[in-house]
């Protein structure tokens, strides 16, 4: 039922096809990120509409909020929020870190406390893939403890020993082995020894696909970068490899270039609630007044639903009066940029031309239009 075949490189990029029980996936890939069982103010008819092909869950917060029985009883989460297409859920290590003084870390586990009501809970390995095999997702996370940063490398090492052991007691407690893929996490903070450390135990416990964790969480881009090369020429060539959290669109071509093919983030969608949205000339800030009377649509060259119908004045107009609509234009036309993006790398790498590609298409995203 899991599946991964490589088809084409290009340097180190590499262009494949993932099959799971509820689809194929074309890497590389963007998943939008579905908190609760929800991508926030789009509908799975829209998802489908820009082209998405995974999404994901939280189990976190899926676990404290409807609670993970409710989903087993309503089918498993495909059917709780009627989207027939793959789901990955994380396994809630990165929130569990966020929770800072809310939570005390064991050999055992992690108990923390609800950031919801104060109550207590206790994630272990095996609990964490207790409820994730009860909410039915594709492709399921290793419980992990992703270190801060900054931290010691004796901080980093010592968290990595805790990561490892608690991968391989998830690994001997998921059972659902034919519907739902178990990817382990490596970690090691910067560390280029300790993330080899950490990818070759996990491979030697021979996980369907990896995870590179504990990025994206304040050190510098060219870290990023380098951990994620380091890694290109460890991690086996015949399995997906994803990297999580990540993140602007520059993000997501450089770490394509080193090997990488699955991504996810909430900036897209988080931004565009916001008013500031991605397009091919930077981020535009729709609140701007500049926009008062553009009737132009927010891309000329998009074939968005949203740049199909409605022009910058419109959308400008409905975050001033505050109407929903606005989130969900926006966050529509930002997904389907970076879908876009993503299909064009990946034909770019199919023909051969990825670094081309690349060099032509990097601008500075975080600039803002004039």
């Amino acid at each position: 039922m899991f599946e991964f075949k490589l088809e084409a490189t290009s340097g180190r990029a590499r262009a494949g096809v993932l099959q799971t029980p509820h689809g194929e996936i074309q890497t590389p890939i963007f998943m939008p990120v579905g908190t609760r069982a929800t991508v926030k103010t789009l509908s799975p008819a829209e998802l489908e509409e820009v082209k998405a092909q995974i999404i994901l869950g939280n189990t976190y917060h899926l676990y404290l909020r409807p609670g993970y029985e409710l989903i087993k009883k309503a089918g498993g989460l495909h059917n709780f929020m009627s989207w027939q297409k793959p789901i990955l859920t994380d396994s809630g290590g990165f929130q569990v870190m966020s929770l800072s003084g809310l939570r005390k870390i064991t050999p055992e586990g992690v108990r923390f406390q609800s950031h919801i009501d104060g109550s207590y809970h206790m994630f272990t390995p095996e609990k964490v893939i207790e409820i994730q095999n009860a909410i039915g997702a594709d492709i399921i996370m290793s419980f992990d403890e992703c270190p801060p940063f900054p931290a010691t490398k004796k901080y980093v090492a010592d968290s990595l020993k805790t990561t490892l052991d608690w991968a391989l007691r998830g690994k001997e407690a998921h059972k659902n082995t034919n519907n739902q893929a178990l990817f382990g996490i490596v970690q090691g903070g910067v560390h280029e020894d300790l993330r080899e450390e950490s990818a070759k135990k996990l491979m030697e416990m021979d996980f369907p696909g990896y995870s590179i964790g504990g990025l994206a969480v304040g050190e510098e881009k060219k870290d990023m970068y380098r951990l994620t090369k380091f890694l290109d020429d460890i991690l086996p060539k015949n399995k997906p490899r994803y990297l999580m959290g990540v993140g602007t669109p520059n993000d997501l071509l450089e770490n394509i270039g080193n090997g990488v093919d699955m991504f996810d983030c909430v900036m897209p969608t988080r931004n565009a609630r916001k008013g500031t949205i991605f397009t091919r000339n930077g981020k535009m800030i729709i609140k701007s007044a500049r926009y008062i009377e553009d009737f132009s649509s927010i891309d000329r060259e998009c074939e968005c639903y949203t740049c199909r119908n409605f022009s910058r004045a419109y959308i400008r107009h409905l975050f001033s009066v505050d109407e929903i609509l606005g989130m969900r234009l926006a966050s529509i036309h930002s997904l389907h940029f970076y879908l876009e993006l993503i299909g064009k790398a990946r034909a770019a790498i199919l023909a051969g031309q990825y670094d081309d590609f690349r060099k032509s298409f990097e601008i500075d995203f975080d600039r803002i239009m004039e």
